[in-house]
Formats: structure tokens, sequence, C-alpha cells
């Protein structure tokens, strides 16, 4: 709607006239302002694995106990017969099927032939991607039940239940790490024991990052902004740094690990992951691909319906080497 009576445009008469013989400055672009951005699920996207068929589309040969019995020998040089052990057992898990339907109605698409300034399908068509990006964000910090959705880190992070068709009450080593910290502030000392006790759990392996909601990550900031110095050389300036004066840092490093901020993290909950083990598996032929239009004559309507789809699954191939500190306090 016309905004009459305010700034150069006028109001009454004057300004319906002119509102219906004049233009909109209507700008090129049509601006996003709904959906987050989303870095975990970025960088699980730059380094996913593909996958293809199968039942289970991805099984993962997992050591779960030892396969040998090793002794000591004396002079003689003897020993124990061996045993052949069983220790190898497969961890299973399926694609899950994401969809979003695309609509696009075929007077719509007769009215924008010649006189489009914003084209309605490419808006639908981007909103669509961005649809299934923030779905998969939502499932990626939150699902821990659904089976039908993408297996999130409260599951696949936790040192209960049953991931990827293996008990972690059975094998106490496919647990990862849970660290309740008791409503307390996180601080530098608070996530260097929480990466000792993660390293320790995953048997000599530390984390690679750790990621949080904002407001965790900022009270985690406040612990380092304290200690934070600003040294000048003599006939220098706090400017002359690259980017000039710096305060902060983007990743808070704690014995190591970066710990960044994602804006759909849970608040309150710091994970820490060892990428070696997180990945993403995406159907190789099913990667957001487009099943493009078919037409909707069949339901007495002229249009024309299409679908974005993407076949994939969050595997955490080893969760003794990652770990999740709840109960934190934030901003």
């Amino acid at each position: 709607m016309p905004q009459f009576g305010t700034g150069i445009v006028p109001s009454g008469a004057l300004g319906t006239q002119l509102s219906a013989v004049t233009r909109r400055g209507i700008t090129e672009d049509a601006i996003v302002a709904l959906y987050q951005a989303s870095p975990t699920l970025a960088l699980l996207f730059s380094k996913a694995n593909a996958a293809s068929g199968g039942v289970s589309s991805v099984t993962v040969p997992v050591q779960l106990s030892a396969m040998t019995a090793g002794s000591w020998t004396d002079f003689g040089g003897s020993f124990p017969a061996p045993q052949v052990l069983s220790g190898l057992v497969p961890a299973e898990f399926n694609l899950k099927g994401l969809v979003v339907p695309v609509p696009l109605l075929g007077m719509q698409s007769m009215l924008q032939v010649d006189e489009t300034v914003v084209s309605i399908l490419e808006a639908t068509m981007d909103d669509a991607s961005n649809q299934a990006v923030s779905m998969l964000t939502t499932a990626l910090f939150n699902n821990s039940t659904n089976a039908q959705q993408l297996g999130g880190l409260p599951l696949a992070i936790s040192a209960a239940g049953t991931y990827g068709g293996i008990s972690r009450t059975t094998y106490t080593n496919w647990q990862a790490g849970a660290i309740a910290e008791g409503t307390v502030a996180p601080t530098r000392n608070s996530c260097l024991l929480d990466v000792i006790k993660t390293t320790t759990a995953g048997f000599g392996e530390r984390p690679t990052f750790g990621v949080t909601g904002p407001l965790t990550w900022h009270k985690l900031a406040t612990d380092f902004t304290a200690q934070e110095r600003y040294n000048v050389n003599p006939g220098g300036t706090y400017s002359d740094g690259q980017f000039g004066a710096t305060a902060m840092f983007q990743a808070l490093s704690v014995g190591g690990v970066p710990i960044y901020m994602d804006a759909n993290a849970t608040e309150g909950t710091i994970y820490y992951l060892n990428e070696n083990y997180v990945s993403l598996y995406i159907h190789q032929d099913v990667s957001f691909g487009f099943t493009g239009f078919e037409s909707t004559l069949i339901n007495n309507q002229i249009g024309f319906i299409g679908a974005l789809l993407s076949l994939l699954e969050l595997v955490v191939s080893k969760p003794s080497t990652c770990s999740a500190a709840t109960g934190y306090t934030h901003s």
C-alpha cells in the first residue's frame, strides 16, 4: 500500500492521483528477512559424504570390544593358545527424506510473463531451499525422538538409549559424554574441564570444536573480556593492526578447542564435537534435487507442482569423542 501523507508524498486526492499514474520505485531484489544462518549445518555440508541405496543406507562397522588377547611371556617364549573373539558391531542408519513442495499457479505465470518486477517463481524456489535448511537446522539441534526426521545432536551426543541400532547400556563405550554442569556460568576453567572430560572419555582424542547458543557464548566471553590487554609500541597506535583495534574473538579457544556460536543452538548447552567422526551422509542422486513441474489438471486446476527433495542423515561414528555439557547459565 502507498504511504500517503508522509515524506514528499501528499495525502488525499492528490496522493490518490499520483498513485494511479506513477510507478513504484521497486528494488530489483526481494530481501529475505525470515531465516537464520546456520554455520554448523554449513560445516557439515562442506564435508558431507555420499550415500546410496541399501538397507541400511549407511552402515558403519564399529569395534566395541577386543578381538585379541595378549599375555606376558618368559625366556621360553610360551603363550596361551589364541582365541577367536568377536568385536565388530554394525551401526546402521537410514537416510531421512525431506520434501518441500513448490506450487506454481497457471494464471500467476500468465500475469507475470512481461510485467515481472520480482519473479514469484524464483522467490518461491529460493524459499524452498531456505525452508529445507531451516528444517534441517531445527532437527539438528532439537530432534532426539522423531525417527522420520534427521537424527539431531541430542540423539547422537547422548549417554542413554540406542543409537544406530546399538544399545548404549550394553556397550558403554558407545556412549557420548553427558556433563551436567549444575546451573553455573561457563568459564575458561569449566570449559577446559569439559574438554578434559571429553578427551578422557574419547580415549585420548579431544574434540575439534564446540558450539553453543549466542547468549551462552557471550556468558563465556565475559570470562575472557577482563583479561584483554591492548599493547601499543612507542610511536604506534591502537589501529596499527591489519583490521584496526580488535576486541574479543570470533571463536573462544579453550585448551586449543575453539568454541563458536550458532544462533540456532540450544542455550545453556555446549556441544563438544570431533569433526573426524561427525558426518552428514547425503544420497548421491538426491541432494536437494528438484523433481520438475507436473501439471495439476488431474485435480481440475490450471497450474503445476514440483518438489525439492533431499535424502540425508547425520552419523556420529564415534560418540565417545563428543560430549554435551548442559546446565550452563546464559546472558
